[in-house]
């Protein structure tokens, strides 16, 4: 019995050997091309990706050797491409060749303080300006114009991917921010859409934090006083907004109609999103606007060294959380003692 299942083993392999042996001798009867991306405008299209196939294989691949055409070397060469994050490449029992390719998604596009440009992708891989496709991605200027970057810059371009992955996931701030600036000490500014003023975040840590703090000041304040009565606008410390004004007067605000614009840039962002720092009965924003001379307290979870900025109206906004009130027990009365005769 043994003897039979044995020599049963053996013939089953033989035959699969034989197999894959007459199949690597036959040629490559076609190619089917399929490529995954979540964008509905492609960088690349099929007769691209035929093109790079080709330049790997040293000419068309159908009606070649299967047996000549080394898969893996394949998929290396063509994940080298910028536009390319993943090659899958297969035979079918027809030796149609199969090429299953994703395409890499830029976040943001980067402005060189040369001028050059390019985007980058989620592993922060550089990728060239297209002329077939454009995509709406956050726009960052002021980036060094270095081929090799020094650790710095490497730390600096991730914190441009985690703003820039911010930015894309928030329907609002997607739809507010025109373009974002990196200072010479690799902080970020933002140029808003709507108002004529400069948005400090400082770097990419608590990114959630400081946006949910401006968008408490676009409902707060900016609905009352107008997008453009501040110049500034500082996100960068915690618990609180710091506002440099402007010295013109803005003049006459209509605040119903202010009130009504910023409910509609933030109703989007409200719908999409369970923002329980607007919405949550036990929080509300405290908006104290003072002079320098009158300076309102810091919310506890403030930073107490931080810079001041020189302006001749500064004012600041602090965001305290109201804690709910809870009822007073009844106090249990108190025994009273008979009078001594």
């Amino acid at each position: 019995m043994t003897v039979a299942i044995a020599v049963v083993g053996v013939g089953i392999l033989t035959l699969l050997i034989a197999a894959i042996s007459e199949k690597k001798k036959g040629q490559c009867k076609d190619y089917k091309i399929t490529i995954k991306s979540e964008k509905s405008d492609l960088f690349l299209d099929n007769k691209e990706v035929f093109r790079l196939l080709s330049a790997a294989a040293g000419g068309s691949v159908k009606g070649q050797q299967v047996s000549a055409l080394n898969i893996r070397k394949l998929e290396a060469i063509l994940e080298n491409s910028a536009w390319i994050s993943d090659a899958q490449l297969y035979f079918d029992n027809s030796n149609v060749l199969h090429v299953a390719i994703t395409e890499s998604e830029p976040i943001a596009r980067l402005f060189t303080e040369e001028g050059n440009s390019f985007y980058i992708d989620s592993a922060m891989k550089r990728m060239p300006l297209s002329e077939k496709a454009s995509i709406r991605v956050p726009v960052f200027t002021g980036f060094p114009d270095k081929k090799k970057l020094a650790k710095k810059d490497s730390a600096l371009l991730g914190d441009v991917k985690k703003v820039a992955q911010f930015i894309n996931t928030d329907p609002f701030w997607s739809a507010q921010t025109s373009a974002i600036d990196i200072t010479g000490q690799q902080n970020f500014e933002i140029t808003p859409v709507v108002g004529n003023n400069i948005i400090r975040i400082g770097n990419a840590e608590d990114l959630d934090k400081k946006f949910h703090r401006l968008l408490l000041f676009y409902q707060s304040v900016l609905s009352k006083t107008g997008f453009d009565k501040y110049k500034i606008i500082d996100a960068q410390y915690d618990g609180q907004i710091v506002a440099m004004q402007k010295k013109e007067n803005a003049g006459k605000v209509n605040k119903e109609q202010l009130r009504q614009n910023v409910q509609k840039l933030i109703r989007q962002s409200l719908e999409v999103q369970n923002d329980t720092l607007v919405t949550a009965k036990n929080i509300s924003a405290n908006a104290v606007l003072q002079n320098d001379d009158n300076r309102p307290a810091l919310s506890p979870d403030s930073n107490s060294d931080k810079k001041e900025i020189s302006s001749p109206n500064p004012v600041k906004l602090s965001f305290k959380s109201t804690p709910e009130k809870k009822p007073n027990p009844k106090k249990p009365a108190k025994a009273v003692m008979p009078k001594k005769n």
